[in-house]
């Protein structure tokens, strides 16, 4: 078991310590050169999404595809991983958070755009995509063994491991802050997931559609609370942010490189630009142009790093509890500690609710990158049943075992793989995704308010009628 672990450490430090966030950066940074800063001319046109339904009642709308990728990159990142960034870099860490999620929402709209594209519409009428069949239909089935490695991390780190600490998450929020046994909090959680999991996606996308936007404006209302009643602080905090990322100031030690460092790292993991885990959920909505979803799925990092991200930063920084240099106090105990500092005790009761519900959310959406990752691997519903009561019994023995984290060691190292096959991908396509995305300008530049793919002007391109049906 100690070689194993070892394996997987090493595979850990391989991606994540070495390769995998300098790539991230780079990559994002080319890809918003490239397309000509897609990611701010389109952004007027991500508010749309909000209030447009499906023109058919049957599939997955834009907005139900965003809620539930909200639900799956909302999290504890949000809460706990921001605090980390700032206790370890420094308020200089929000800066970078910032910088790489506003470079992120270039990789994620390429990268989702491609899956909509590649997208195949199943018996049922739904559609299914993401980087396993961009690679199958986009490269060429010579690149089939890729699409089965990317499949297998993908199960093994978001099918499993994510949602064993999604389950383990929640469980210790009931039990240290309102002394629920883990058992009762397994038990009743994996029912819950039993019953939205075998509605399939659309049960998913119902799910998220209630529960997403109460955690998301439950959580950014209370943090407004406190950045209004502490507005007057604000500009400090702002010249804190700034002065640190750019060492002008010093809050931890390793300065700038410090604040550099954690931002990217905790902004990556939070809003999983490039990683290659939203596209899956990108592909099953019903749009009339792949770049569409595209800028829907940008919007995504931006509610979820500069918003959510932001409040949790706010909340921190606009308190006394955190002190620069200090980590006595981290994680989720100091986004705790600064909410009642702030408005009182009842908030702990508050976040931990914030705490159950950006975890449930992040539980189904996981769950549905396994089933697609099942759908490469095993296209029996056999496969995806037996997936579906793994995933169940995952989510109690996640929630039971109070070193659930040892105990799925091997989630990041895979995700890392996953990320740098993503990658590998986005760049291999990259040519096509500028296709597309010059086929959306000139439509709009021709004076079409919503444009439409035609397949037919991509006759080289393996793309599925039936996904894309012809549109007047």
């Amino acid at each position: 078991m100690a070689h194993i672990e070892s394996f997987f450490g090493l595979v850990g430090d391989l991606t994540w310590g070495w390769s995998l966030i300098p790539i991230l950066v780079i990559l994002g940074v080319f890809i918003t050169m490239a397309t000509g800063f897609v990611q701010f001319e389109f952004f007027g046109r991500m508010f749309r999404v909000l209030t447009r339904g499906p023109e058919d009642g049957n599939k997955i709308s834009a907005r139900e595809a965003l809620l539930v990728s909200i639900g799956g990159r909302v999290g504890g990142g949000n809460i706990a991983g921001v605090a980390v960034a700032i206790t370890l870099g420094g308020p200089g860490a929000v800066f970078w958070m910032w910088a790489i999620a506003l470079v992120g929402m270039a990789t994620s709209l390429v990268e989702c755009s491609l899956a909509q594209l590649f997208k195949r519409a199943d018996d049922d009428g739904d559609y299914r995509g993401g980087p396993a069949l961009a690679i199958i239909h986009g490269l060429g089935s010579n690149y089939r063994w890729l699409a089965i490695v990317y499949a297998v991390c993908l199960l093994a780190a978001f099918g499993v491991g994510f949602v064993a600490f999604q389950g383990n998450t929640v469980a210790a929020a009931a039990n240290d802050s309102l002394g629920i046994d883990r058992w009762y909090t397994g038990g009743f959680l994996a029912v819950l997931t039993g019953f939205i999991v075998y509605g399939g996606i659309h049960r998913i996308a119902k799910a998220a559609d209630i529960v997403v936007p109460i955690m998301a404006f439950g959580y950014i209302g209370l943090s407004l609370v406190v950045i209004v009643m502490n507005a007057g602080e604000i500009p400090a905090v702002l010249s804190s942010i700034f002065a640190n990322a750019f060492g002008l100031e010093e809050a931890v030690g390793g300065g700038m490189g410090a604040a550099i460092a954690q931002g990217l790292r905790r902004g990556l993991f939070s809003n999983e630009a490039g990683l290659g885990s939203a596209p899956n959920v990108a592909a099953t909505a019903e749009v009339r142009h792949p770049i569409s979803q595209g800028i829907t799925q940008a919007f995504s990092v931006f509610i979820d790093t500069i918003i959510i991200c932001s409040c949790t930063a706010f909340v921190i920084l606009l308190g006394d509890v955190y002190q620069p240099g200090a980590e006595d106090v981290n994680g989720v105990a100091l986004t705790q500690q600064s909410l009642v500092a702030h408005l009182g005790d009842w908030t702990q009761y508050f976040l931990t609710g914030a705490v159950l519900l950006f975890a449930f959310s992040s539980i189904i959406y996981n769950y549905y990158l396994g089933e697609n990752a099942m759908a490469v691997l095993w296209k029996s519903p056999i496969g995806i049943h037996l997936l579906r009561i793994g995933v169940v019994g995952v989510v109690l023995l996640g929630a039971v075992a109070p070193s659930a984290t040892s105990v799925f060691f091997f989630s990041d190292p895979m995700m890392g793989v996953l990320a740098l096959v993503n990658l590998m991908v986005i760049m291999m396509l990259f040519p096509v995704a500028m296709r597309i995305l010059n086929d959306f300008r000139k439509q709009l530049k021709a004076g079409v308010e919503r444009p439409v793919l035609n397949i037919e002007d991509f006759p080289d391109l393996d793309l599925d009628p039936k996904a894309w049906p012809k549109r007047s």
